[in-house]
């Protein structure tokens, strides 16, 4: 109808008259939102009546020069303009080209001019907020009459609340623009954000800190504007009822008069308040009340409105949870944070308004369950912290230390006059910060970095224990810093090369020593000194009380590593063409004429092979393909040597430390005993401790750990799968691979006495070790053993030999007597070192037995003595 047309009219521009020079300069968010209801009221007038005013769409449009964005929620900006143009229709003929570029210039001029204003606006906020803390903390706010400290307390409360929502105001619309216009924020433009939102939690804070106060006073502050909007009322009353021109409006407007008053008398709820806004503005279109009287009614209604719901308007003012789509200022703070400590207190309002951010997450609807979504942010928030903060907070902690301890060291100069100096101990100072459900300590997360370096460090490197306990007394009395003592053992004289340096290069160590299986040591094969350095059971029994016991299973794990690696060397050299080929082909003809062959494989074959791979191609150290598989297979037993020795070291170390202990069979329960005797509590628990010490002590000194069990099972079903079928004659590359083996070991002991000891050696166990256990793991004792290669060997010896004897019965030239002589030296010490090899290979055999079938079917008396020896060692 025309009467709703011209009304929704009247109420349009009514609504955009109240938005004069000077509101629209103000950054109130509320204010901001409150317009879009004579925009979306103007946009329902067009459409409904198909108006096309030009005037009044040229009065909005042009409102984007004050205000070009309106806040909806989070990162959302509503821009004006945009909104216009996609409502109305006839938008078109109202913009041209030169305006719709007018309003991009002057969105980036606002942000620039926001931005270049921003540091003077944050030093005048932040002088506001001072002054507002101040005055709210003052005790002398009540002094004087009542009602001046009523309205005392009512404008601070007020005040407060409009710097929080001009601050709000201001960063969001900084940081959301930045965001919607996709422009780069500046360093410092972030520094003054994120005070902002550190000035925004001091003014919660403070509610919150004078809650009590707000409290007691709101109800009384209600009643004297109550009181104040009553007299008004009624004075308004009489004068409407003694007006001789009494009309039919008249009764309207004292009817809501009353309606006010009756409102007024009750209790000051949401309702109430809302009908007397009604009331009011009944009052007002009946000409009741003058300019002044409604401005004063809207004073006064909206002050009560403030003090009745102050504490939700107070979150909603202060709330910062659009960090949520700006956390990438986080670590930009973070930085700034640690080049400046001193700035270190502020960090608790920072994440204050991070916590604010749990009612955005908690409304994602793709993840179900609250702790992921949390988790997620918090996980986020928390490495920031740790990577721009934490540390190097600790490594320049850790730094300080160590120049300070080692100062009588020519180092750099560390003057503090000529380089600065930062005051991190304000850092560690702060105190702890809660961050949702967790809390955030520096100096307890530097405490155990610097607690857990130094005891790691110290365990690696014993001999520094010293140079660590003074960096932790100066860490207390630098820094404030309570760290805990290592209480590591000291090392003994008799410590050799540590236990965790082998296991860290397991590699190295495998092909620098060499692997006596009899003495169960280790000799280093070469070095630079005078001396060569060996390895005990002693040594490593020392290096376990040293470490712990726990650093036996973390050695069959880097072993287990080393293993899996050269496994897969050991697969490719066999899988080769030339050495597959061979292998079957000698495995082929063993089983065609084994009959002819006395059931042994031909010594002759096996030199033949072990010669003729050399034509393959060398190393340029001379290392012919079989001297580098022979090498592998060395390594790979001097790994199972190390892990024998290993478990031999823990039993050691275990019966040193139990070797106090009278009776074994017979250890008496010490908690039971203290209980009969009624002892205190302290000792009770003292005796259960040390009964759990001697039961795994006795446990571990009567039943050990199967080691090698675990690395025969744990490498078993991937050696015998279908895939490696390839491996199924490595027995047969045995007999070149003894004769290589030999060979070797008689140049490296003629090398013993010799001047040049490059490669002289006198063990070399490691292959019997590496045969016994591959052996095992592809199940092929029984195959070798029916090589009867030994046997073999013997009988090619009793060959020679005898027919070395027959030519001296039938010459008798004296030089061809030495040269026999010679030649029988050569055979002895040739039978001697394959005898060796058997001894050894039958006594490696043992270890991974599991049945009697795989005990070996050659078996004389040496070999039973020679295993006994071994089986005692271990």
């Amino acid at each position: 109808s025309n009467g709703f047309q011209s009304e929704l009219s009247y109420s349009i521009a009514s609504l955009l008259a109240t938005y004069d020079a000077a509101t629209l300069a103000s950054k109130d968010k509320d204010l901001q939102m409150s317009l879009l209801s004579p925009v979306t009221l103007f946009i329902l007038h067009s459409t409904i009546f198909h108006v096309q005013d030009k005037k009044t769409f040229r009065q909005i449009w042009d409102l984007h020069k004050r205000i070009p964005f309106i806040q909806i929620a989070g990162p959302v900006l509503l821009p004006l303009t945009s909104f216009l143009k996609r409502s109305l229709p006839f938008a078109s003929k109202f913009v041209d080209k030169k305006m719709d570029t007018l309003v991009v210039t002057s969105r980036q001029a606002f942000l620039q001019n926001t931005t270049q204003n921003l540091v003077r606006d944050v030093n005048t906020y932040r002088a506001q907020v001072a002054a507002w803390c101040s005055e709210v903390v003052d005790g002398s706010v009540m002094e004087g009459t009542v009602q001046a400290g009523l309205e005392k307390i009512c404008g601070l409360l007020i005040n407060g609340l409009v710097i929080a929502k001009n601050i709000s105001s201001l960063v969001m619309m900084i940081m959301n623009m930045h965001y919607t216009l996709a422009k780069p924020i500046t360093k410092s433009s972030v520094l003054c954000c994120v005070e902002l939102i550190q000035q925004l939690k001091i003014i919660e804070c403070m509610f919150e800190e004078k809650q009590e106060v707000f409290a007691m006073t709101s109800s009384h502050l209600i009643q004297q504007f109550s009181l104040k909007i009553l007299n008004n009322v009624e004075t308004l009353k009489k004068k409407l009822t003694q007006d001789k021109r009494y009309s039919h409006s008249s009764l309207d407007v004292i009817a809501a008069f009353n309606l006010i008053q009756h409102c007024l008398n009750g209790c000051c709820n949401g309702p109430r308040k809302m009908i007397c806004k009604l009331a009011l503005e009944v009052a007002r279109q009946g000409k009741a009340l003058s300019s002044e009287d409604n401005m004063m009614f809207v004073n006064i209604f909206r002050r009560i409105e403030v003090i009745t719901e102050y504490q939700s308007k107070v979150k909603i003012a202060c709330d910062t949870s659009f960090i949520f789509w700006h956390r990438s200022i986080a670590p930009v703070y973070f930085a700034h944070i640690f080049t400046n400590p001193t700035m270190a207190p502020n960090l608790q309002y920072f994440f204050a308004g991070l916590a604010d951010c749990r009612n955005p997450i908690l409304s994602i609807k793709h993840l179900s369950s609250e702790t992921d979504k949390l988790a997620m942010f918090e996980s986020d928030i928390k490495d920031y912290f740790e990577k721009e903060i934490l540390v190097p907070l600790c490594t320049e902690i850790e730094t300080d230390l160590r120049l300070s301890t080692h100062s009588h060291l020519q180092l750099d100069d560390r003057n503090p006059l000529k380089y600065g100096m930062k005051n991190i101990s304000t850092l560690l100072a702060t105190p702890p910060i809660r961050f949702f459900d967790s809390y955030i300590d520096i100096k307890k997360d530097v405490t155990h970095y610097l607690d857990s370096t130094f005891y790691n460090l110290t365990t690696v490197a014993l001999h520094d224990w010293r140079s660590y306990a003074v960096m932790r007394n100066l860490a207390h009395q630098k820094y404030g810093l309570d760290m805990i003592e290592a209480h590591l053992p000291s090392q003994t004289i008799e410590q050799g090369i540590d236990v965790l340096e082998i296991m860290r290069n397991i590699h190295i160590f495998v092909s620098r020593f060499s692997y006596n299986l009899n003495n169960q040591l280790f000799v280093e094969q070469s070095s630079n000194n005078k001396h060569l350095n060996t390895i005990n059971i002693r040594h490593i029994a020392n290096s376990i009380r040293t470490h712990g016991t726990g650093i036996m299973n973390t050695t069959i794990n880097f072993t287990f590593q080393y293993l899996r690696k050269k496994f897969f060397v050991f697969s490719q050299f066999l899988y080769d063409d030339h050495i597959y080929s061979r292998l079957v082909k000698d495995a082929r003809h063993f089983k065609e004429n084994k009959d002819e062959l006395d059931q042994c494989y031909p010594y002759e074959k096996a030199d033949k092979f072990n010669r003729g791979i050399r034509k393959l191609g060398l190393t340029p150290d001379g290392l012919s393909f079989l001297d580098q598989f022979r090498i592998l297979i060395t390594h790979i037993g001097n790994a199972m040597g190390y892990i024998r020795m290993i478990r031999s070291g823990g039993i050691h170390a275990c019966a040193n430390a139990i070797r106090f202990v009278p009776d074994l069979d017979d250890i008496v329960n010490l908690e039971e005993l203290t209980k009969e005797e009624e002892l205190p509590e302290d000792t009770v628990q003292a005796a259960a401790i040390l009964d759990n010490v001697l039961d795994n002590l006795t446990k571990n000194f009567a039943e050990g750990t199967a080691y090698f069990k675990m690395l025969v099972d744990v490498f078993t079903t991937s050696m015998r799968s279908s895939k490696n079928q390839h491996l199924k004659n490595f027995y047969m590359i045995i007999p070149p691979l003894t004769l290589n083996y030999v060979e070797q070991m008689m140049n490296g002991k003629e090398k013993i006495n010799k001047k040049n000891k490059i490669g002289a050696t006198f063990t070399d166990d490691g292959f019997s070790m590496g045969i016994a256990y591959i052996l095992k793991l592809l199940d092929q004792y029984s195959a070798f053993d029916s090589l009867h290669w030994f046997q073999s060997v013997n009988t090619k010896f009793n060959t020679e030999e005898k027919a070395v004897q027959d030519s001296r019965r039938r010459e008798s030239d004296v030089k061809l007597d030495q040269t026999n002589t010679l030649t029988m030296k050569r055979l002895d010490e040739y039978r001697q070192e394959f005898e060796l090899l058997y001894y050894s290979l039958s006594s490696a055999r043992i270890f991974f037995r599991t049945d009697v079938d795989d005990v070996p079917v050659e078996k004389t008396p040496l070999d039973t003595a020679a295993a006994e020896s071994v089986g005692s060692t271990s």
